[in-house]
């Protein structure tokens, strides 16, 4: 895949040979990098927590559903007032490194902690980093992005986030391959990827202006907007779809439980989730562009379906824990960035991240009461049988999610939210053929 800077609207210059081939500017390729070191970091961790918590700490299922809960949503807590932060400030990058920088702390206090109160509360530190970080980051993308391709963009940045998350699980892996038991050596290799990351952010990134001196939005304005009626509909179907998008941990246990592997092959899991999301990101995004974002949003929770029934069945083997993984990895893909950039296209640029933030939490904060819920469900009836009906009421609520994503997009204002204002960006971003492979 080539990846290069396109030309300004009105620059006069004609376009290359390469002008078919999908351009993305360097701040988004910045961020892909950014995202990629960070998510070598978090997934050599989190690849081997849930086997970890209930394998050899022997937490339940219920207590695991409450850690994945706190995975899942706790950064709902702090994601609005990330997103508002950079909005308010003009300086998003600055915010989103304080989320970077929480975030690679907590790596590294995982070394002295014990118990599950220790290991819970490194975890939420974790999630805050995260929730402060992605809005401002996402706003970030939006800004440097041409309105048309919003969805390639993301497509472009998750691509390469997804492929330190396949990564992560990897050098997990060959660690405690090499040495059993190596819990330490994770933490530590997990917090030398964050705190790369971070530098790149500070010291190559740009930060151009998410809003001109006078057009900062103030809290009312910021409410209003939040609360507008183009909004209402997708937050409402995000919310409903949230509450019945299991964690990944559940159904990786699910997997393991079934077919009864070697535990040394859990984090491999996660490879083969990531590897699927990774090749699908590029090509599910530009189909958004073409044929609608909250089409290709719902048809990746038709994917989760299928991932649920698949996971449910009676008979395993390595061919349906292939396709498990592979649907898991195409829902993703379909919703990932392509929410962040169908929000983006509905706000004004001024609340751009703050709009992005809303979308975030209200998933957060109903993947929170999911996994709460289907830890419960587990325990109550067995995985089997809690993911049957965890499919059979997503397959209830799709169809009334479709209807309220139905026309929004065409509610997009073509000349305000998500239009790149070309005074704001990096000298970097104006380069007409600075392009990078990626």
């Amino acid at each position: 895949m080539y990846v290069s800077i396109r030309d300004r609207p009105g620059s006069g210059r004609r376009p290359g040979p390469h002008a078919v081939v999908a351009r993305v500017s360097t701040t988004v390729v910045l961020l892909g990098v950014v995202s990629l070191l960070t998510d070598v970091s978090s997934e050599m961790v989190s690849s081997v927590l849930p086997l970890y918590l209930t394998a050899q700490v022997g937490l339940t299922m219920t207590a695991y559903g409450f850690l994945d809960g706190v995975y899942q949503g706790v950064s709902a807590a702090v994601r609005i007032a990330g997103g508002y932060a950079g909005d308010r400030s003009s300086r998003p990058k600055w915010v989103a490194a304080i989320g970077y920088g929480v975030s690679a702390l907590s790596r590294i206090a995982m070394l002295p902690v014990q118990g599950l109160a220790a290991i819970t509360a490194v975890i939420t530190a974790d999630r805050l980093g995260k929730g402060l970080r992605t809005a401002p980051r996402d706003a970030l993308i939006a800004a440097s992005s041409d309105p048309a391709t919003l969805g390639r963009s993301f497509g472009v940045h998750r691509a390469l986030d997804t492929a330190g998350a396949a990564l992560g699980p990897l050098l997990a892996f060959g660690l405690l391959a090499g040495v059993p038991g190596s819990y330490d050596s994770i933490f530590v290799v997990s917090f030398a990827f964050a705190a790369v990351g971070l530098a790149v952010l500070v010291l190559f990134v740009p930060n151009p202006l998410t809003a001109t001196e006078g057009r900062r939005a103030g809290l009312r304005r910021l409410g209003r907007e939040l609360t507008s009626p183009r909004l209402r509909r997708p937050l409402l179907a995000a919310g409903l779809l949230g509450l019945l998008t299991v964690g990944d941990g559940f159904l990786y246990l699910t997997l393991q439980d079934r077919d009864d592997f070697a535990a040394r092959w859990f984090p491999l899991l996660y490879v083969g989730t990531n590897v699927a999301y990774l090749v699908l990101a590029v090509p599910l995004g530009r189909l958004a562009d073409r044929v609608g974002r909250a089409r290709v949003l719902v048809g990746g929770h038709l994917a989760l379906l299928g991932c649920y029934l698949l996971a449910a069945g009676p008979s395993g083997g390595l061919a349906a824990t292939v396709v498990v993984l592979l649907l898991l990895g195409t829902f993703y893909a379909s919703t990932d960035g392509v929410l962040a950039a169908l929000i983006s296209r509905l706000v004004p640029a001024e609340v751009r991240g703050s709009g992005i933030a809303a979308a975030q939490t209200v998933v957060a904060a109903a993947r929170f009461v999911a996994s709460l819920a289907f830890g419960l469900a587990w325990d109550a009836t067995g995985p089997g049988r809690a993911l049957v009906v965890a499919a059979m009421l997503l397959a209830v609520v799709l169809p009334g999610a479709a209807w309220l994503l139905r026309g929004v997009e065409a509610g997009a204002d073509p000349n305000g939210a998500g239009t790149p204002d070309t005074a704001d960006r990096s000298p970097a971003d104006r380069t007409p053929d600075g392009g990078v492979p990626a």
